[in-house]
């Protein structure tokens, strides 16, 4: 048989061999979509008839480039196709329900359903062992109530008991959620015991990984924009202040701008800190992102008009 060369290549920040008889590892992705490119990359590589309609034909597809479709995000998969995938893919049962779950992840249409189904991802321990993800840092990253309980701790009638931390927070978590937390807290030091043996915050140094970063800190943060679409029904407008501005300003001015926000974010974590006998834990979340595209320039550096290309639509 000839052996084939193994070409390197980078994807969403990871090395992937290519023409290596190894299949890449469904348990190695948080992009479905990424996982079928390199899947069928490294089969391609490895096997002279791979193709497209190989793929299709084991899948029990009509469209014989609907997988090409899919790998584009021109094509999402329903139930019954998830299912002809991972036979196709040849996924056991385990790796054929991470499957399904990273298409729910990457198909969501709602930041509670994605938050849902990240959750499921984060809670499979052969995900968090490829990703190198394991450890309390983790834990705490993942789970949106961890911060919430070490910052009750500030609490002059702070209680470390579980039923009680439990009834505190809105929403409200169970007993077994606030027992794992305290756990987590302590164990990263977020939590310590002062002389009289009581819970108080830490201030431990915690540093993350490059995989830890890029996996959870999105995550966090999509489970506390979820909190703040709640609390618009659910919080009465007197406990809470939710307000926006829709602004046009110049490209270049995005540095000022986010320096202006850091050094708001400062000043109120100073405020309060300075706080002697807080009683509410709250969430301070401050969001800026584009709404348009910036204007083309066509060579002379004069702006164009019109729309935007269909390419540059679809720019990371």
């Amino acid at each position: 048989m000839r052996r084939v060369s193994p070409v390197t290549t980078r994807c969403y920040g990871r090395r992937v061999t290519v023409g290596d008889p190894k299949l890449p590892s469904v348990y190695e992705y948080l992009d479905f979509r990424a996982f079928l490119r390199d899947h069928f990359e490294a089969s391609k590589a490895t096997k002279k008839h791979y193709s497209y309609r190989f793929f299709a034909r084991h899948a029990n597809l009509s469209s014989s480039n609907f997988l090409k479709l899919v790998i584009q995000g021109k094509r999402n998969l329903g139930p019954s196709t998830i299912e002809s995938f991972a036979k196709a893919l040849k996924l056991d049962g385990p790796e054929a329900a991470f499957f399904a779950t990273l298409v729910t992840l990457g198909q969501a249409q709602t930041v509670a359903e994605r938050n849902r189904a990240f959750e499921q991802v984060a809670a499979n321990r052969r995900f968090r062992a490829a990703r190198r993800l394991e450890g309390p840092l983790f834990e705490y990253l993942t789970r949106w109530f961890y911060p919430v309980i070490r910052e009750l701790a500030a609490r002059p009638d702070f209680r470390d008991e579980p039923r009680w931390i439990a009834a505190q927070i809105r929403p409200r978590v169970t007993a077994e959620q606030a027992r794992a937390g305290l756990a987590t807290l302590e164990q990263l030091g977020l939590l310590v015991r002062d002389e009289r043996g009581r819970l108080v915050r830490g201030d431990p140094s915690l540093t993350t990984g490059h995989e830890v970063r890029s996996v959870v800190v999105p995550a966090y943060h999509r489970q506390m924009i979820e909190r703040a679409g709640n609390a618009v029904d659910t919080v009465a407008p007197e406990e809470r202040d939710i307000s926006a501005l829709t602004v046009c300003v110049r490209a270049t001015s995005l540095g000022d701008l986010k320096e202006r926000i850091h050094r708001f974010r400062e000043e109120m974590l100073e405020r309060c800190d300075s706080e002697t006998e807080p009683e509410i834990v709250y969430q301070l979340c401050i969001q800026l992102f584009p709404l348009s595209h910036p204007p083309r320039h066509d060579p002379a550096g004069e702006p164009t008009t019109g729309r935007p290309s269909a390419r540059s639509a679809r720019g990371a």
